[in-house]
C-alpha cells in the first residue's frame, strides 16, 4: 500500500505539471530581424504614464453635475487627443499588463509566479529599442525593463520597503514620482551632458504610478481614498505635461500616452476577467495623434458612453498589446520583435502613406515571428508528420506582401492597410497554430495516462474490496512474457520517436508514462474478465439504469461549471441515495447523517459568489 501511495503521488504530480507544460508555455521566439519604419516619425520623444490599478469607469465617469474627478484628462479627450478603452488579457496583474503595454505580447500565464525582477524569458520592448529611456516608479516594474538592455536605460525607484499597503497616505507613491521628474528636468538645465541626451530623438519617459492600485486594495475602488488619488494623479500629469512642454519650448514633438495595466473589482481585487478588471483607460495626445473627433452616435456592447457623458467624442477601443506598436510608430523605433499588437492607425494624425508604410512594417514584423516559429517546429518534426499552416503558405505570404507594396506605390493606401491587416491576422493564427502544435499529441498521452491510472485503481478496489471478483485469486498473478516484451518494445519505440525529434525531457515523461500504467492494467486481465462477466449477468434493465445514472451524474458535473445551482440538484439526489439501497434498513443513524450533511452542503452553491462586490452579511456568516 505504501508503494501504491508513492507511485500514485508521483503520477498525479505529473498530471498537475502537464497543465503548465502543455497549456502555459512561453509564446516567445528568437531570431527575427528588426523591422525599421521607413518614414520620419512625428514625435522625437514619448511620455508613457501608467496609473497602476486604474479602472476605466473610475477615470471617465462624472458626478451629477457633470464634474470629472480628472478634469485635465477629460479636457484632453475633448480638445486635444484621442481616447478609448484598452482591453487587457487574463491574468489582469501588473507584470503581464506592463509587458503587454511595453513589449506588445501577452506573457506566459505562469510567468506571474516566477518573480517580478527576473524575466523567465528575455524579450524585446519599446524601452530596448529607444535611444534613451528614463523611468520612475516601483522597483518591481522598472527592473523588469531595465535589465540587460545596455547603458541607455535609467531607472529611478523608491525603496521597496516604502510600498506599504497599510500606509495612511499611499498617494506619496505617486507624488514621489512627480517630484522626482520635476527635479530631473530642473537639474538637466545645468547638466550639459544630460541636456544633450534629452534633446536626442527616439527617447522615452516612463512614469509608473502605484498609489491608485495600493489605495484600491486597501480601501476599495469606490472609496474616497481611491477617488482622491485619481485627482492627485490628474493634477500631477497636468504639471508634468506643462513642465515638459516648457523644457522643450513647445516644439510639439512630444507624444503622451496615459493608460493603466489593469482594473479592479469593487471588492478591491484583480487577476480575473471581469470587465471592471479588463477595461482600462487609454488617452493619448501630442505629436502624431489625432485631435478629438465629434460623432453623432456610437455603438458599443456596454452602456458606459452615456454614463460618462462622452457619447459625442469618438471612442476607439484597442487591445492592450496594440499600444506598443503605436508608441513605436510615434517615435520611429522598430516594433518590439515579439509584439503581436496591431497598429491602431485610426489614432494617427499623419499622412496616408505614413499609415500604410507603418502598417506594412507591422505586418512584416509579425510575419517574421510566424516564419521563425514555423521553421523551429519544422526542424524538430519528422517530414512525413509535419503539417504546415495551410492558410499562410509561402506563396500566399509573397502574394500579400507584393500586393500591399504595389498598392502603396500606386497610392492606394486604404487597400494596402486592408491587405496588411489580413496578413497580420493570418500570421497571428499561424503563430497560435505552431505554438499549440504539440498540444493535441501531449494531451492524448496525458489522457491515456489518466484513464489508465483510473482503471488500475478501480481494478485494485474491485480485486481486494469487492465481491465481484470471487473467482479471482487475491494473489498477484505473473504476467506473461509476451505482454511484458510488447510493452517494453512500445516504450523503446516511443523513446526513439521522441529522440529523433529532439523533444524536451518532459515529453518523455508524458509519452512514456502510459506504457507502465497500461501494462499494470492489462496484467489484471483476470479481474477484467470477472468484472465483464459480472456486468453481463446483470438484468438488462438494471444495467441500463446504472448507465443512465452515471451519464446523469457526469452531465450534472459538467453543467455545474456554468450553473452553480446544478451542484445543489446533484447533492439533493445524493441525499436520497440511502433510500434506494439497503443502507436505510441496515444503518438508519448513518443514513440520517448522510442525508443531513448532503442537504446542508446543497445550500452553499445557491449562495452568492464573493469577489465581485462585497457582501458583509455573507462574510460575517
Amino acid at each position: 500500500m505504501l508503494l501504491f501511495f508513492i507511485v500514485g503521488l508521483l503520477v498525479h504530480f505529473v498530471f498537475f505539471a502537464s497543465i503548465f507544460d502543455i497549456y502555459f508555455t512561453s509564446p516567445l521566439v528568437h531570431g527575427m530581424a528588426p523591422q525599421f519604419p521607413p518614414l520620419p516619425a512625428p514625435a522625437r520623444r514619448l511620455v508613457l504614464i501608467v496609473a497602476d490599478g486604474l479602472r476605466a469607469d473610475a477615470l471617465y465617469k462624472v458626478d451629477e453635475n457633470r464634474n470629472s474627478r480628472a478634469p485635465f484628462i477629460r479636457n484632453i479627450i475633448m480638445h486635444e487627443g484621442s481616447w478609448g478603452i484598452s482591453h487587457t488579457h487574463v491574468p489582469t496583474e501588473s507584470r503581464p499588463g506592463h509587458v503587454a503595454l511595453i513589449a506588445g505580447f501577452y506573457e506566459d500565464v505562469s510567468a506571474v509566479a516566477k518573480g517580478w525582477k527576473e524575466n523567465p524569458v528575455e524579450f524585446d520592448s519599446l524601452i530596448n529599442e529607444s535611444k534613451y529611456t528614463w523611468s520612475w516608479g516601483s522597483p518591481d516594474i522598472l527592473n523588469m525593463f531595465a535589465k540587460s538592455v545596455g547603458n541607455h536605460v535609467f531607472a529611478y525607484s523608491y525603496d521597496a520597503n516604502n510600498e506599504d499597503f497599510g500606509a495612511q497616505d499611499v498617494t506619496k507613491l505617486d507624488t514621489w514620482v512627480f517630484d522626482r521628474v520635476k527635479d530631473f528636468f530642473h537639474a538637466a538645465r545645468n547638466n550639459q551632458s544630460l541636456f544633450s541626451k534629452l534633446n536626442e530623438e527616439k527617447i522615452v519617459f516612463f512614469l509608473h504610478l502605484l498609489g491608485i492600485d495600493t489605495n484600491g486594495h486597501a480601501h476599495r475602488p469606490t472609496s474616497r481614498e481611491y477617488e482622491d488619488n485619481i485627482k492627485i494623479v490628474d493634477n500631477g500629469i497636468k504639471e508634468i505635461v506643462a513642465l515638459i512642454k516648457e523644457f522643450y519650448g513647445n516644439d510639439e514633438k512630444t507624444a503622451f500616452v496615459f493608460t493603466s495595466d489593469h482594473g479592479m473589482t469593487d471588492w478591491g481585487s484583480h487577476g480575473a476577467g471581469h470587465p471592471s478588471e479588463t477595461y482600462t483607460p487609454f488617452v493619448t495626445w501630442g505629436a502624431g495623434i489625432k485631435y478629438p473627433q465629434k460623432v453623432p452616435a456610437q455603438q458599443f456592447n456596454d452602456a458606459y458612453l452615456k454614463e460618462w457623458k462622452l457619447e459625442y467624442w469618438k471612442r476607439q477601443d484597442i487591445n492592450q498589446a496594440d499600444i506598443a506598436p503605436l508608441m513605436a510608430s510615434l517615435i520611429g523605433v522598430p516594433f518590439p520583435l515579439n509584439s503581436v499588437g496591431i497598429l491602431p492607425v485610426d489614432y494617427l494624425n499623419n499622412t496616408d502613406v505614413f499609415k500604410a508604410e507603418s502598417m506594412f512594417t507591422n505586418a512584416k514584423q509579425i510575419l517574421e515571428q510566424f516564419k521563425v516559429k514555423m521553421t523551429q517546429k519544422k526542424e524538430v518534426t519528422l517530414p512525413f508528420l509535419f503539417t504546415p499552416f495551410k492558410l499562410l503558405s509561402d506563396s500566399k505570404q509573397l502574394d500579400l506582401l507584393r500586393k500591399a507594396r504595389s498598392y502603396i506605390r500606386q497610392g492606394k493606401y486604404d487597400e494596402a492597410v486592408f491587405l496588411c491587416k489580413e496578413l497580420i491576422h493570418l500570421s497571428l493564427k499561424g503563430l497560435s497554430y505552431y505554438h499549440t502544435y504539440d498540444r493535441f499529441f501531449l494531451g492524448i498521452n496525458v489522457l491515456l495516462s489518466f484513464v489508465g491510472w483510473a482503471s488500475y485503481t478501480s481494478l485494485l478496489i474491485i480485486k481486494f474490496h469487492s465481491s465481484l471478483s470471487r473467482g479471482v485469486s487475491k494473489e498477484v498473478k505473473k504476467p506473461s512474457h509476451l505482454l511484458l516484451c510488447s510493452f517494453v518494445a512500445i516504450g523503446i519505440l516511443m523513446a526513439f520517436f521522441l529522440l529523433i525529434q529532439a523533444c524536451p525531457w518532459t515529453y518523455y515523461v508524458y509519452c512514456l508514462l502510459p506504457v507502465p500504467i497500461w501494462y499494470a492494467v492489462l496484467r489484471e486481465y483476470h479481474v477484467i474478465q470477472d468484472l465483464v462477466a459480472s456486468l453481463l449477468a446483470f438484468p438488462p434493465s438494471h444495467f441500463v439504469g446504472y448507465l443512465l445514472a452515471c451519464a446523469l451524474g457526469i452531465e450534472v458535473l459538467v453543467l455545474s461549471f456554468f450553473y452553480r445551482y446544478m451542484l445543489t440538484a446533484g447533492l439533493i439526489i445524493f441525499a436520497g441515495w440511502p433510500f434506494i439501497t439497503q443502507l436505510w434498513t441496515r444503518a438508519k443513524s448513518i443514513s440520517l447523517s448522510w442525508i443531513f450533511f448532503c442537504l446542508l452542503l446543497a445550500v452553499f452553491p445557491m449562495m452568492p459568489v464573493v469577489g465581485r462586490k462585497p457582501d458583509i452579511f455573507l462574510v460575517c456568516g
